[in-house]
C-alpha cells in the first residue's frame, strides 16, 4: 500500500507521546542530579538539565536517523518538503536546534536582559532574578548582554524594556497562532518543522482515519484562531486602559502639585505678619484670635 501524508491526528499522538518521553528523560536526568549533586544544583542546573536530556533525545533519533518513540508509535516517517527524500542531515540538524536550543537561548537572553534593565529600577528584585537566572554569574549570554546593556543610554533602556516585555507577549501567541493554523491545514505541528519544511508519510493503517476527522480538526483550528484573536484584543484594551489611567495619574499629580504650590503661595500671602509685614515666625494668637510673631507682639505690649 502506497504511503500517504499523515494527518493531524496522528501528528497530535506522535507530538504527545515524543513529550511523555522528553518528560520522564529530563525527570530522570533531574533526579540523577538532585541526588549527585543536592538540591541547590539541582535548582541551578534544572533548565540546562532539561535542555541536555531534549537534546539527548533528538540526537540518538532524529539526527542519527532513527524514528522517534512517537514516530514509530503511530507509524509515521520524516520526509522532506519534495515528500520523496528523507530530510538531510542539516536538515535534521537545524530542526534539533531550532527545536531545543533557540527556544533555551531565548528564555534565557530575555531573562537576562530584563534583569539587566531592571537591576538599577528595582534593587528588591535582583536576588528574586539571580535564583530565577540560574548560571546568574556564568554564562556567557549574561557577560555579553551586561557588556551591551552598559553601553546603552536611560533613553534606550526603556525603549529596549519596552520591546523585550512586546517579545515576551508576542512569543506564546505566536505558538497559538501557528497551533490554530495546523488545526486548519493538518501539516507542520511544531514551528521548527514548518520552518525546516520536515512533513511526514503515514505507513499501513487505514488511509482515510485522519481524513474522516479533518472536519473537526478544522473546526477546532477556527475555535483556537477566534479565541486567540479575542486574547489579543482584550490584551491591547487592558494595555489601552494602564496607558489612559497612567496618563490620568499624571493629569492628577501635576493637579495636585499645582494645586499644592497655589496654596502655599496664598498660605504665604496670609502668613504676614501685620506688625512687622514679614512672614511671621514663632506664631502667636491674642485672645481676639489674630496672629502676630512672638517678638512683634510681645514688643507692642511693652510699648503700648
Amino acid at each position: 500500500m502506497a504511503p500517504a501524508s499523515a494527518g493531524p491526528a496522528q501528528l497530535v499522538r506522535c507530538g504527545q507521546k515524543d513529550e511523555l518521553y522528553r518528560s520522564g528523560l529530563r525527570s530522570g536526568a533531574g533526579t540523577a542530579l538532585h541526588g549527585l549533586a543536592g538540591a541547590k544544583k539541582w535548582l541551578e542546573w534544572r533548565k540546562e538539565i532539561e535542555l541536555l536530556s531534549d537534546v539527548a533525545y533528538f540526537v540518538l533519533t532524529t539526527l542519527s536517523g532513527y524514528q522517534t518513540l512517537g514516530e514509530e508509535y503511530v507509524n509515521i516517517v520524516q520526509v522532506d518538503s519534495t515528500k520523496k527524500r528523507v530530510p538531510s542531515f542539516l536538515r535534521r540538524a537545524v530542526f534539533v536546534s531550532l527545536h531545543t536550543v533557540v527556544p533555551y537561548c531565548l528564555e534565557k537572553g530575555l531573562l537576562h536582559l530584563e534583569h539587566e534593565l531592571q537591576i538599577e529600577a528595582d534593587e528588591s528584585r535582583t536576588s528574586q532574578s539571580n535564583r530565577a537566572l540560574g548560571l546568574s554569574s556564568r554564562t556567557f549570554i549574561r557577560n555579553w548582554i551586561q557588556k551591551q546593556v552598559g553601553e546603552l543610554t536611560e533613553q534606550q533602556k526603556k525603549r529596549v524594556l519596552q520591546i523585550v516585555y512586546v517579545l515576551k507577549q508576542c512569543i506564546p501567541l505566536l505558538h497559538r497562532l501557528h497551533l490554530a493554523v495546523f488545526y486548519m491545514s493538518g501539516t507542520f505541528y511544531h514551528l521548527s518543522k514548518r520552518i525546516t519544511g520536515i512533513t511526514y508519510l503515514h505507513f499501513g493503517g487505514l488511509q482515510g482515519e485522519d481524513q474522516s476527522i479533518r472536519s473537526s480538526y478544522k473546526f477546532l483550528g477556527v475555535i483556537s484562531l477566534f479565541h486567540l484573536l479575542l486574547t489579543i484584543g482584550v490584551q491591547m484594551y487592558s494595555f489601552k486602559q494602564k496607558q489612559r489611567a497612567r496618563q490620568e495619574w499624571k493629569l492628577h499629580r501635576n493637579l495636585a502639585h499645582e494645586k499644592n504650590m497655589t496654596k502655599e503661595e496664598t498660605t504665604g500671602r496670609h502668613s504676614r505678619c501685620t506688625l512687622c509685614l514679614e512672614e511671621r515666625r514663632h506664631t502667636t494668637a491674642t485672645p481676639c484670635g489674630h496672629l502676630f510673631c512672638w517678638e512683634c507682639i510681645t514688643e507692642w505690649c511693652n510699648t503700648r
